[in-house]
Parts: structure tokens; C-alpha cells; sequence
């Protein structure tokens, strides 16, 4: 799956909603993408959540997003719970894409907002959610189940 790193926009890269089918490869992304994966049966509430997405390329799950919408004083809060790309697939446009399209899914739900949550030390994903108007609002220590920091960002629509 080596993809030359020239290609833009994702690569293409199709963006689509979750199936049952895809819930294999999200895991197995998400094991390779992080120290403290998300269990399988956590995807599994998301079936079906319009904020449920997987980005497909030449058949195979390269990366996928969830995001949701709920209340907060009155207003209408998304949140981007997790996001991930398959190692082989990373600097090409997939994380680009699937956030886009999770931004717009919460927004056609009436968020006004989005908010998530990164680890203190990821860099790369610091960066990419400031090029979406993703701001540093607080940092919350020991956040992560080995202690270390998140910083909450946050994305005002409006």
C-alpha cells in the first residue's frame, strides 16, 4: 500500500460512512496508531452514527473518524472523539479529508462548534488541527491512562 507522497487531497481517497465490514481494519489502525487503542466493541456503538467514517482507498480502510453532537449550555457542541490513519497512508491527505467531511457532518447536525481532545505530545496532530482553526482552550493533566497531558482545542464555527 505504498502511495507516493505527491498526491494531494487524500490521494484518492473516497470518504464514506462505517460498515459492520470495516470494524476489523479500524481496530487494526487504531492498534497501530496508538499506545492505548480504543477496544473493538467502541467502534461498535458508533455503527450506524452518521459521524461514523471510513476514508476507503483502492478497496482497503486507510483511516477513519468519529465525531458526534451534543448539548452544552444551550448550544450545540461537536466533538471529535478519535481519528487515525493507517501508518501507510499518513502525509498524504487522509487525515485532511476525513476531518473536513467530520466537520461538515456535525455541522449539517447544528454544531456550532467542535472541540478535541490531543495528546500534549503530538505535534504532527497539533499542527494539522490548526491549519482547521482548531485553538489550544486548556490543557488537562493526566488526561491519557499513562499520565500524560491532553490539550482540548477547539474549532468556533460561527
Amino acid at each position: 500500500m505504498t502511495i507516493p507522497a505527491s498526491e494531494e487531497n487524500g490521494g484518492g481517497v473516497s470518504i464514506r460512512p462505517a460498515e459492520r465490514a470495516d470494524l476489523l481494519a479500524v481496530t487494526h489502525i487504531e492498534n497501530a496508531s496508538f499506545s492505548q487503542p480504543w477496544p473493538f466493541d467502541a467502534f461498535e456503538r458508533f455503527l450506524g452514527e452518521p459521524g461514523f467514517l471510513v476514508a476507503e482507498y483502492e478497496g482497503d480502510v486507510v483511516g477513519y473518524a468519529i465525531a458526534d453532537v451534543s448539548r452544552n449550555f444551550g448550544r450545540r457542541l461537536g466533538h471529535l472523539k478519535d481519528i487515525a490513519v493507517h501508518p501507510d497512508r499518513r502525509g498524504v491527505g487522509v487525515g485532511s479529508a476525513l476531518l473536513t467531511r467530520a466537520i461538515a457532518v456535525v455541522t449539517a447536525q447544528g454544531a456550532d462548534s467542535v472541540k478535541l481532545e490531543v495528546r500534549r505530545s503530538n505535534d504532527r496532530a497539533k499542527r494539522l488541527y490548526r491549519e482547521f482553526g482548531f485553538e489550544p482552550l486548556r490543557r488537562v493533566s493526566g488526561y491519557y491512562e499513562d499520565g500524560e497531558d491532553a490539550i482540548v482545542m477547539l474549532n468556533k464555527l460561527e
